[in-house]
């Protein structure tokens, strides 16, 4: 177990993310941020002229894509600085600066929609019959018709623009907090020894043979946090606010559907997942029981969902780590693994390790014009070599959606990205079991699975339920405060515990306060339909061949070019039913059966 970390100057540059392929100086860099605003000046001259022609139209179009491009460069690279070091000033500046200009720049172009929606539908598609640079729009022009009685006067879109500076703040304020501000305490060994604990080791100790070293973690982490809820609660509330003042103002009858209806969700797609998890938690409730037996347990508390099942750890060195991923998604074509393989050893997409006052998130980031950069906190174990295929899944499908597409649809949903991760995920886990039958090894690697369930497949639908409860008391006037979150988290998790798991309310209560996630409206439900179907589309491609795996392929290349249910149904899923919720957990029981197996077998 790693019990000091390494300052960023002591992690050798190959395993540092790619800077220079962005930008060769910081000043190079702020001249390009400078460069923005000019740029927008140059792009709100176009005000009013918008609607006078096809070929007026199309430039704006064009200037405004072109300038959120850069915006994306400038961004991804001042908000990796930062990252990697949140105790950096100047990167700090640096991600501050850029968020001031991304509010500007919303507020700047916030006058090219409604100036569209103005146009006469019949001219408009006049236009883009006779307009040849107005052809790859016309999802953009579907789509934004679609949305016509949600979008306000240029007016009000410049305000709706200026105010996402300040509403970005509150995350800004809950990352400086919980990643730099808050100490934890040192955790204690049963043996004495003290253990550093930060965000990037907290993992490592809560996977540890040591139950005092785990519990004592878990505890000092959540007690910090708790000496802070108060503070992290009302900041939290400030930004369920925001979206409620979002919502408002652009006329939606709930945050739900407000949140759901930019990339064509049904509600029902999230209440059906609800739904599904709640009837299959007696799932769950078997797996808290064959945990307890396995690890000969009186009884199970939260800080042992992570406990090793074996003695013999797995040790997987990066590079190691990257032949097991490349060898796992093999299917999928000798271009997609050699181009993965190359961003991975050879052109510096991944911050590698832990440091000092790195963010506890590990993410992939990027924009149309640069690598699709990955951070992780790599610490050399299987569950690292698993987050590494996640995130490589969502670097991928950035890289070919970049790759094919324009930038008008060089985005796509968080709804369809966490199927991409996911996938990786099952395929390089299916290829493990396949070709490795040691018994222990077996254990390691569904262990691993059962930590990605867990998160994806409990915390979340968890946290969806406590996010569109708050907002809802939110949305009907209610007060709410810190304890009440406590409350209804703590009851969340008592029914998804069941009767086989031992937890102290008050810190498994204040769960909202560590996850940074909720800071984005209805994000964390896309993580238990990702997993969903990522199996579902894991299963039709190690079954289906070739052609199976074309459609993946499209699916990944599709960017916003299609709504994502519909880029995921070319693919061969359809996540508008519970069917692919249902398989999820048709896997995870299957798993756990399996490991009864195993564990029963070896006593």
């Amino acid at each position: 177990m790693t019990e000091t970390i390494r300052t960023r100057a002591e992690i050798p540059d190959q395993y540092k993310w790619n800077a220079a392929s962005l930008y060769s100086t910081e000043a190079a860099w702020e001249a390009e941020a400078d460069s923005l605003l000019v740029k927008l000046e140059d792009l709100k001259r176009m005000e009013g002229s918008v609607g006078k022609s096809a070929a007026s139209l199309a430039d704006a179009l064009d200037a405004g894509n072109a300038l959120l491009e850069v915006l994306g460069k400038v961004l991804t690279y001042s908000y990796n600085a930062q990252a990697v070091d949140n105790a950096d000033a100047n990167a700090a500046r640096m991600f501050g600066k850029t968020q001031s200009i991304f509010g500007q720049i919303l507020a700047g172009i916030g006058f090219i929609q409604p100036e569209i929606l103005a146009i006469d539908p019949e001219l408009l598609a006049q236009w883009r019959k006779e307009e040849p640079r107005l052809e790859i729009y016309n999802q953009y022009f579907d789509d934004l018709l679609r949305q016509q009685e949600h979008v306000r006067s240029s007016e009000v879109e410049q305000v709706l623009g200026l105010a996402q500076d300040p509403f970005a703040s509150l995350y800004t304020t809950m990352n400086v907090m919980t990643n730099s501000e808050m100490k934890y305490p040192n955790a204690c060994t049963s043996d004495g020894k003290e253990l550093v604990v930060t965000q990037g080791t907290l993992e490592e100790i809560l996977a540890s043979p040591d139950r005092e070293a785990r519990r004592t973690a878990w505890e000092g982490f959540r007690d910090t946090h708790m000496a802070f809820k108060n503070t992290l609660g009302s900041n939290l509330l400030a930004s369920v606010k925001a979206n409620v003042f979002a919502q408002r103002v652009r006329k939606y009858p709930a945050t739900l559907e407000a949140s759901l209806f930019a990339n064509n969700i049904p509600p029902q797609v999230f209440h059906n997942l609800i739904q599904t998890v709640r009837k299959n938690l007696p799932v769950w409730h078997k797996y808290w029981r064959v945990r307890r037996e396995a690890l000969n347990q009186n009884d199970l508390q939260p800080y042992d969902i992570w406990a090793p099942l074996t003695r013999e750890k797995v040790t997987v060195p990066y590079e190691t780590a990257v032949e097991w991923i490349c060898n796992g998604l093999a299917p999928l074509g000798e271009e997609y693994v050699s181009t993965a393989r190359r961003g991975l050893l050879e052109e510096g997409w991944v911050d590698v390790y832990p440091n000092l006052n790195k963010s506890a998130a590990q993410f992939s980031s990027g924009s149309k014009g640069t690598y699709p950069f990955i951070v992780m906190l790599y610490d050399d174990t299987i569950f690292s070599m698993s987050t590494l295929a996640h995130e490589l899944g969502h670097s991928m499908h950035s890289y070919l959606t970049w790759k094919h597409q324009p930038a008008v649809y060089a985005q796509y949903s968080l709804f369809a990205a966490e199927v991409a991760s996911n996938f990786n995920q099952a395929m390089v886990r299916a290829h493990l079991l396949e070709t490795n039958h040691d018994p222990q090894f077996q254990i390691s690697l569904l262990e691993e699975a059962f930590a990605n369930f867990h998160r994806y497949f409990f915390i979340m639908p968890i946290l969806a339920q406590f996010e569109l409860e708050v907002h809802q008391r939110v949305e009907r006037g209610q007060g709410v405060t810190a304890d009440d979150m406590n409350e209804l988290m703590a009851d969340l998790y008592a029914e998804g515990y069941g009767s086989e798991m031992q937890f102290d309310r008050d810190r498994t209560g204040i769960t909202w306060a560590t996850f940074g996630h909720l800071y984005q409206d209805y994000y964390v439900y896309q993580y238990s339909t990702g997993i969903s179907g990522a199996h579902a589309l894991a299963r039709r491609v190690l079954s289906g061949g070739q052609s199976a795996a074309e459609d993946y392929l499209r699916f990944l290349s599709a960017g916003s070019s299609v709504y994502p249910l519909d880029a995921l149904r070319l693919a061969g899923v359809d996540m508008s039913t519970p069917q692919p919720v249902e398989e999820a957990f048709d896997v995870l029981r299957q798993m756990v059966d399996r490991l009864e197996e195993l564990t029963a077998a070896r006593e």
